[in-house]
């Protein structure tokens, strides 16, 4: 990454802040698709964001590597687990949005990244420096702290957090691109919605084509609400250091719980700020651990660099036999 032009990483944090951007005010979204139900839009978001992705892919004439995901049942089960993970993340979002859980659902991505640490630990043996155990110590305190403020665990939070980590860990596996990996997800989701979709229609519960053009238009966009902070980051990923995205990450959290509190007014009892206050200084910890990896990384390269540089200069080169 060190080597790309200024420019292109301008160009990358400004993706990178589109992305970051658009999934943090994604709450504001989700209400103005009442009165269609969590599930009903949902489903929605399935179907249509195979359209899209689809129509992206087509114009970008990437299909290569669906023949090549048919033809290895592990990926091929790997995205079924990412695609049934996050079809749970995005139903508990929506509803935890439009049932007024705007500011627990934040926090759900506040601690996504020490879920993700806990899970590295548990399942693929990854050892910690100490910095990293302190963090996921402290956000444990938190969430027994929330526990009590919230009278019950913090479970919207901990579904999002545990459903979202799961996902990051199937999709490294898989090791598809962002769109790729989008379509293959949605590929898997698309029955089963439209099927739901059908079954709400034959009931009349549907509110797809009873509420008017512009209630069906705003179901149709979820596609697109879906598919273009993807492409932003997807462009942000290839230009800026991981590091930088690592920060950025945290705007989509921060933007939700300030929408929480002074846009939606959700009650923050003392509690529940300590809580949070918690969670923050962990991830202050994390962040902090990450950055003087990446900084103490770097010298070690630059370090390599000169030496080797230096050795090629001392030793004389040797010159080839007639």
């Amino acid at each position: 990454m060190a080597g790309k032009p200024r420019g292109e990483q301008h160009i990358g944090l400004l993706n990178g802040f589109a992305a970051y951007g658009m999934w943090g005010l994604v709450p504001l979204f989700w209400p103005l698709l009442k009165p269609a139900g969590a599930a009903e839009i949902l489903a929605h978001r399935m179907a249509w964001s195979l359209v899209v992705v689809g129509a992206v892919l087509l114009v970008m004439r990437r299909w290569a590597w669906a023949g090549e995901l048919l033809r290895q049942p592990r990926k091929l089960g790997l995205v079924t687990v990412a695609s049934a993970v996050i079809t749970v993340n995005w139903g508990v979002y929506i509803w935890a949005v439009n049932s007024g859980h705007v500011v627990e659902a934040s926090l759900g991505y506040f601690i996504n990244p020490l879920v993700t640490i806990a899970m590295g630990v548990l399942l693929l043996k990854e050892r910690l420096r100490p910095v990293q155990w302190a963090a996921v110590g402290v956000g444990l305190a938190a969430v027994v702290v929330l526990t009590i403020g919230y009278g019950r665990p913090p479970w919207i939070s901990l579904c999002l957090a545990f459903s979202f980590a799961t996902y990051g860990l199937a999709k490294k596996k898989v090791n598809l691109g962002g769109i790729e990996s989008l379509a293959a997800e949605t590929a898997i989701q698309f029955l089963p919605a439209v099927a739901y979709l059908l079954w709400l229609g034959s009931r009349g519960d549907a509110t797809f084509g009873t509420e008017g053009a512009g209630h069906a238009a705003l179901l149709a966009a979820t596609g697109v609400v879906t598919a273009i902070p993807l492409v932003c980051f997807g462009a942000a990923a290839i230009r800026v250091p991981l590091s930088t995205l690592g920060l950025l990450q945290y705007l989509a959290p921060v933007f939700q719980f300030l929408l929480g509190i002074f846009y939606f007014h959700e009650a923050m009892p003392a509690e529940r700020w300590a809580g949070f206050a918690l969670v923050w200084v962990a991830l202050s910890l994390l962040t902090f651990d990450a950055l003087r990896t990446a900084r103490r990384g770097a010298l070690a390269l630059r370090e390599s660099a000169r030496a080797g540089a230096t050795s090629e200069v001392a030793v004389p080169a040797v010159p080839e036999r007639a």
